[in-house]
């Protein structure tokens, strides 16, 4: 077996290389000057790894490539993260079901394919071939472990999320609760716990993505003045656009970490261990 990963997923992939004890293959990659994208793959095997997140357009496109290069080896596919997932409805007519349509493409060539805390795992039916969500929720809880927060009260930023939460909060024992907002007046809005107070705790509010950080932010502004000890913030994707991470920091919020999936400088958590234990124990059967 060989390992590959697109531009983005460079990290992620050598990590999961040197979990497995398996090969990283060395890719080029270049643009044409009418912004084609190309790459290389240097010597591959009769069973190929591709390692590749689609954070954006260019990312999609370079896993299409990458799944043609191997085209002669038995390929699986990891996607750490996967863009266009969101939108996994038709919301009015002639919309398109955008997760789907990712979802179809990516399967031809590949025999399996695994994805990391999806948001929706209703998604994983589009793909043509086996897919399975990998959750690395105990990979969060022992980061927050390594905090070494007293008490540390663990939030889902709503009750959607109380699922993720809760097995993070498993790994230490910890109290978990979800936030709640509730309209006080025309113009006033209350974001709180719903049962446990968090005035003195160390608050940790986590979730399978933060995208702008808006919610998160007046959150924290909210539970500051509810007396919260401090507050932190952890999640799988990091997409932090729009200035997310300055906007959580200036909103009171001490730490704001990611994991790898979504390669930036807040990925202090790791899903190499929980995707190669997935991949083994497929393997295994």
């Amino acid at each position: 077996m060989r390992i590959i990963s697109t531009e983005r997923s460079q990290v992620l992939a050598a990590r999961v290389a040197e979990k497995l004890g398996t090969p990283l293959v060395e890719t080029k990659f270049t643009r044409f000057p009418d912004g084609e994208l190309y790459l290389k793959c240097r010597e591959l095997d009769d069973e190929t790894l591709i390692v590749s997140s689609i954070v954006d357009n260019d990312m999609f496109m370079q896993t299409l490539l990458a799944i043609d290069a191997a085209d002669q080896s038995r390929n699986t596919l990891v996607v750490p993260y996967l863009g266009y997932s969101r939108q996994d409805k038709r919301f009015s007519p002639g919309e398109p079901i955008s997760a789907r349509a990712v979802a179809r493409a990516l399967s031809a060539g590949v025999e399996r394919v695994y994805v990391v805390n999806i948001h929706d795992p209703g998604v994983l039916s589009h793909f043509g071939v086996p897919a399975k969500n990998v959750t690395i929720a105990p990979a969060v809880g022992g980061y927050i472990g390594d905090l070494r927060l007293k008490k540390p009260l663990v939030l889902a930023p709503d009750e959607g999320a109380i699922d993720f939460a809760s097995d993070v909060a498993a790994v230490g024992g910890w109290d978990c609760d979800h936030l709640e907002k509730t309209r006080l007046s025309g113009e006033e809005v209350r974001i709180a716990p719903k049962t446990i107070d968090a005035a003195g705790r160390d608050v940790v509010i986590v979730d399978d993505i933060i995208s702008t950080g808006g919610t998160l932010a007046t959150a924290a502004c909210m539970l500051r003045e509810q007396g919260a000890a401090s507050i932190h913030a952890a999640c799988v994707h990091g997409v932090l656009t729009s200035g997310a991470y300055t906007r959580l920091r200036a909103a009171g919020v001490s730490s704001v970490v990611s994991s790898d999936t979504y390669e930036n400088a807040s990925s202090f958590i790791s899903a190499a261990s929980a995707i190669v234990t997935a991949i083994r124990e497929d393997a295994h059967r």
